[in-house]
């Protein structure tokens, strides 16, 4: 009985992760993604461009993620709540995270000439 109650203590104590994304889906992210205009500034897969950071393969974490498109600094408007839903945004978050990453320079034979 005293090792169930420890377990479950210390179960109770472990904190979650802080960056931990909620479940999101990447086909609706694309979808938003698209919708909101992210593409314009961040490019069609979040590779970045003149007006906007590179986002994608790998985002930043997901919390760092939403306090940066709700309070942004720069020239990024920000995306309220009323504007877009922390769900949304979560579900931005799975396309970002979904697409594979750009292949080394190593494995394109051509620039290996």
């Amino acid at each position: 009985m005293m090792v169930l109650l420890l377990t479950a203590s210390a179960s109770a104590q472990t904190p979650a992760p802080q960056n931990a994304a909620p479940a999101g889906n990447a086909e609706n992210g694309k979808r938003l993604f698209t919708s909101y205009y992210c593409y314009a500034c961040h490019g069609t897969v979040g590779q970045g461009g003149s007006a906007g950071a590179r986002i994608a393969p790998r985002p930043i974490a997901y919390a760092a993620l939403l306090r940066y498109v709700r309070k942004p600094a720069g020239g990024m408007p920000p995306y309220t709540s009323k504007v877009i839903a922390d769900q949304e945004l979560a579900d931005i978050y799975a396309f970002l995270r979904s697409l594979p990453p750009t292949p080394s320079a190593q494995s394109i034979p051509l620039l290996n000439q």
